[in-house]
């Protein structure tokens, strides 16, 4: 495929173990955020298809195995999963550059990595026991990890192969009966998923695919059987489905984003700092919800950082996601272009100065040039970002720059730059915010085994491998009861 081919197949359900046509959105096309050409129709699930996933789901669920055996098939199953994944690599990239806007040196990277992510979790489901002995003075209590039961997966645009699979697998890992729904803005990733899975053979009804906007992921988040939701997605969105959860009190995983918080203290290097609110600010072309939006700097400190990072913005090569030499896309879809124009706008209308000093390509795309925003009030500043920008205020002290990020927190992600390495750790643990990152912006979590939690706005619940066992997965203790105890 060159970087004039955009063939994306037509998106089709996976609904009771079988493939069906979707319905079609009338006079309504996706398009390649490179050219705004249609790529392919805009497609939804009717009530009666997404009732069926239902049933199905239940049914599966009722006469499910959760046994020993069974768990060493579903590790098995997951190793086919990841050779199949492995062998489609390069169609995984293609399709997410094509509907995320993402570099196709980026995608290959995500899409590389997505064999080591199902094959580790089919290990962690070889190595963490079904069953413990509790200490209960002798007597037999066991605890059991079991399914809590049917799933409903909610993924976004901005990670549309990783994100999808990394919730599948673990849901499918744990025995949960899978509901997927991809964003209507890229299911193109995700479906080439959901097929590796299908062909690995999975059990009947072990994983479901439908298509659809926000009503048809609220006909499933809201229904009483599903006992588990998994969603990555804007606020508005993850406050509807806590509370549709609310009323049969589901288990919820809600990461919601923010405006992620950079402290840049006085001792730091400033070129330190700007590299990485730079590469923070244009990986994933700033659509990733970790990324860097406000950035406090001493007022000394504030002129030099927003040279610097206007020159690293005016060197950067902004071009058609599938040109190999392409360092920026174009944003992945009109909603969301529109929203960041919006910002940009916003931002200048609360006084900044917005520097976007980056030639654009000669494409009729969703292209935005990285832009930094100086000098608006940043107790105003407050609104998710998400995308190549970042607005930039002065502070006078650490405390101040603490009391702005903490008093809208974003909960989710924080950085820190500072020349003493002790002293912005100290400042970093002081954040509210569920991971914070010195010196640095990479998409990796910062250990192997981080438990990232969302805090306040952010979301409910975390990352981590212990947080999917958590999601999906509850605890049943079950042994001989002690009837000489006093209670």
């Amino acid at each position: 495929m060159t970087s004039g081919e955009t063939t994306i197949p037509q998106p089709v359900n996976y609904i009771a173990d079988a493939w069906s046509d979707c319905e079609t959105v009338p006079g309504e096309w996706n398009v390649d955020p490179n050219t705004r050409e249609p790529v392919h129709r805009t497609v939804t699930t009717g009530p009666g298809d997404i009732e069926r996933a239902l049933k199905h789901a239940e049914r599966v669920y009722s006469i499910g195995r959760w046994d020993d055996e069974a768990r060493q098939e579903r590790a098995d199953t997951l190793e086919r999963v990841a050779a199949l994944v492995e062998a489609r690599v390069e169609d995984i990239a293609r399709t997410d550059s094509l509907t995320s806007g993402v570099p196709i040196g980026v995608t290959r990277k995500v899409a590389a990595f997505l064999p080591a992510r199902i094959r580790a979790t089919a290990a962690e489901l070889r190595s963490i026991p079904r069953v413990r002995a509790l200490a209960a003075g002798g007597r037999d209590v066991r605890l059991y990890k079991v399914p809590w039961g049917p799933a409903a997966i909610l993924t976004p645009w901005n990670g549309p192969s990783f994100i999808p699979a990394a919730k599948v697998v673990s849901a499918v890992a744990a025995g949960c009966p899978v509901i997927l729904k991809p964003s209507e803005h890229a299911p193109g990733s995700a479906q080439i998923v959901v097929e590796c899975f299908v062909e690995a053979g999975l059990p009947a009804g072990a994983l479901q695919l439908v298509h659809g906007r926000g009503d048809v992921g609220a006909a499933l988040t809201g229904d009483p059987r599903v006992k588990v939701v998994s969603f990555t997605g804007g606020p508005a969105a993850g406050r509807a489905i806590a509370r549709a959860g609310a009323e049969d009190f589901k288990v919820l995983q809600l990461e919601l984003g923010g405006n992620n918080p950079v402290l840049v203290l006085d001792d730091a290097d400033v070129e330190v700092a700007a590299d990485g609110i730079f590469e923070g600010m244009t990986k994933l072309n700033g659509q990733w919800c970790e990324g860097p939006g406000k950035v406090l700097a001493p007022r000394r400190l504030v002129g030099p950082l927003v040279e610097a990072l206007a020159e690293r913005i005016s060197k950067v090569v902004v071009g058609h996601s599938l040109d190999e030499g392409a360092e920026l896309g174009p944003i992945s879809n009109a909603p969301h272009f529109a929203t960041l124009q919006s910002r940009i706008e916003g931002l200048r209308a609360l006084g900044a100065t917005v520097h976007q000093p980056a030639r654009l390509p000669e494409l009729d795309g969703f292209f935005l040039s990285p832009a930094v925003a100086a000098g608006a009030d940043p107790a105003k500043a407050t609104a998710e970002l998400f995308g190549p920008l970042v607005s930039v205020h002065a502070v006078d002290s650490d405390e101040e720059a603490l009391r702005v990020a903490n008093a809208h927190p974003s909960g989710l992600d924080a950085y820190v730059f500072g020349g003493d390495t002790e002293r912005a750790i100290d400042v970093g643990s002081r954040v509210l915010a569920g991971e914070v990152r010195i010196n640095g912006a990479k998409i990796a979590d910062l250990g192997d085994d981080s438990a990232q939690s969302f805090w306040g706005p952010s979301g409910i619940g975390g990352h981590g491998p212990a947080e999917s066992v958590r999601v999906f997965c509850g605890d049943r203790v079950v042994g001989v009861d002690a009837p000489d105890l006093p209670l």
